[in-house]
This record gives C-alpha cells, structure tokens and sequence, in this order.
C-alpha cells in the first residue's frame, strides 16, 4: 500500500485529489493538511467525501509531515511550494506539485513572471508532468511539476501539429475560457455568483502567468523559442475549460490530412479523445473526468488551422493529471482511479 499525502487539502484541488484517489486500491490518504480548518473532519468540509474519507485535517510543519507518507501532492499557491517541496525531497519522498514553482526550467522567466525563486536548484530535475510528451521521465521522476490547467489544453491541442511542422508557430493564437473554480475557493470579488452569472469576460489580456509555461513546451516542440498571444477568459460556469487555438498552415491541408496527424499522435492516450469528423469538444462532455477532447478545422478560406480543447480544470486541468502522474511514479496502470465516465448533465 502506497501512503499518500495532500498538503493543502481544504482547496477545490485538494478536495478533488481526495475524491479521486478514494478510486485507488493501492494508494491511501494518511495525512491531509489545512491551517483553516485544522482538527475538523475533511468530510465535514467537504461532505461529498462523506463516508468515503475518514481523516481529520491537520496544521502541520513540513519535519512532521515526512513520515506520514511515500509520495505528497502539494496542492498550496505558488511561492509556498518551493518552501515546502525541498524539505520533502530530502527526506527520500516523491513529490507531484501544484503550484507553478517548478514548472519553468528557468529561474530567470519564473521571476519575470512570478517572483524570486528560493529553489532554483531543483529546476532542472522537475518533470514537467503532461504525461502525453514526458511519460518516460515521469516514471523516473521524484518530483514533477503538475501542468496548469490551460497549458494542459493548449498545449495538448497543438502537439501534433507542432512535431509534423505544418503550421507556422509565430502565428499562434490561444483564445481560452474557464469555469470560476479556476481562481480557487478563497473568497473574491470577481468570482461571486452576481459578478459571475450571466457575464462573459476576459482577463490578465497578454499578461496571465501561464503564458510561459505554454511557451515553454511549444519552444520545446518547435526546437527554437516561441512567443504566442494568449487571452483568457471567465465563464459562467463552475468548472471546465474550452481552448480555441488558431495558426497558420504552412501549406493547405485537409480535414481528413489534419484527423491522420491527431490520430497517429494521441493512438495510444487513454485520455485524449478526438471528436467525430465536423464535430467539436464541449465542456459539458468533459466535466468531472480525466479527458481531453479535441476538434480541428482546416480553414482553406483563412489558411489557418482551428483547434479546440476541452477539458475539466479540476481534473485534467489539475487532480486528474495529478493522480495520473503519481500512477507514473509509483508503477501503477496509469488509468488507476480515473476511468469515470464524465458527469451529464
């Protein structure tokens, strides 16, 4: 049996990591984390887990926490993981993190867009954790940085495309939108139900900090350094993300050229699924699963190419993959735990 511990475990993600490994019959949660709401049940905190997850939250320091499992999630803000991860390390434990701390290679670009790094030393061991492009340093690896949740569609949406050449990189365009569980549980003005609710809008236009880390995996694709424009948007909606992608083709391709390159890509992904000739991916088709869905259209009128990527922010977007990492790590079938048909309505 393979002792698990979540470190933040009163978040949406949190709570999500708790529903899904109660699906794993070779994993069990020992120690989950909270400041807030220490000494209480986290099936009183979250009593959809009630009768299924049968421990107390605890405030306890990094030292305390070493012995109490094999592997950790860190599913804490950016900043207080790097605090934390490197004290887990050294005590011989595997670590899939949360935050985008060690998701970026390089310190120089994590603090242009975030802030100082204390634990720039273990950059260059983190895995990037899309086990679609990194699945055999994944199995190797004692600390991998959990993808963000658009980066997971965008980049996902884009692979096949950018290893056959076919569209031109520098035209990039990513139009996402997101459920309001993205911006987490804590309380904020621009994430209440009336701020919310029948409104649709963009946000950190040219400026949101996943930017880098698609970057980041698109250059790696490309081989040379990309810069693509990215726009995020709020949906009214609780979870979910759907990725609208657009890119100049290098040379006219039809549907059926495009559907061979996706096809042959993702062949053997359990958990990217390509949708049916002239259809698209929705959220609703996606929600409270593991997959990824994906369309595309050849625009023989533009030139372009448009792709589209649904996933579910809390789980392929971030649990899901999370737990399908820690399969990875702990040689596990990497579907353990994940196979739910997704929720409709």
């Amino acid at each position: 049996m393979i002792r698990i511990g979540i470190v933040g475990a009163s978040g949406y993600t949190g709570v999500e990591l708790a529903r899904l490994l109660c699906g794993c019959p070779d994993v069990k949660l020992m120690v989950a984390t909270s400041r807030q709401y220490n000494g209480r049940k986290l099936a009183e905190v979250y009593p959809n887990l009630a009768g299924m997850v049968d421990i107390a939250c605890e405030d306890l320091q990094t030292e305390e926490l070493a012995d109490r499992a094999d592997l950790f999630f860190t599913a804490v803000p950016h900043e207080t993981a790097m605090e934390i991860v490197p004290d887990l390390l050294q005590a011989g434990k595997k670590v899939v993190d949360l935050s985008a701390d060690f998701r970026l290679h390089d310190a120089a670009v994590y603090e242009k867009w975030y802030q100082k790094h204390t634990a720039p030393e273990y950059l260059a061991e983190a895995v990037y954790g899309l086990p679609e492009l990194h699945r055999q340093q994944i199995v190797k690896a004692r600390l991998v940085a959990n993808p963000g949740c658009y980066p997971t569609s965008v980049i996902l949406g884009l692979a096949p495309l950018l290893q056959a050449g076919v569209i031109e990189p520098e035209t990039i365009i990513v139009d996402s939108k997101s459920g309001a569980s993205g911006a987490g549980r804590a309380a904020q003005t621009g994430t209440l139900f009336c701020e919310v609710t029948e409104g649709f809008k963009a946000y950190k236009v040219a400026a949101h900090r996943h930017t880098p880390e698609m970057e980041q995996e698109i250059s790696g694709l490309c081989k040379t350094p990309i810069t693509i424009s990215f726009t995020p948007h709020l949906l009214p909606i609780s979870r979910g993300i759907l990725s609208t992608i657009y890119a100049k083709l290098v040379s006219p391709l039809t549907d059926g050229e495009v559907s061979e390159l996706y096809q042959g890509f993702y062949k053997e992904e359990p958990f990217v699924r390509l949708c049916a000739p002239g259809s698209f991916p929705a959220t609703q088709f996606v929600r409270g699963s593991n997959f990824c869905d994906i369309g595309f259209k050849a625009d023989s009128r533009t030139g372009r190419v448009v792709v589209l990527a649904a996933i579910d922010n809390l789980v392929k977007g971030a649990a899901g993959q999370a737990v399908q990492n820690m399969n990875l790590m702990c040689n596990l079938p990497e579907t353990t735990g994940l196979l739910a048909v997704p929720l409709f309505p």
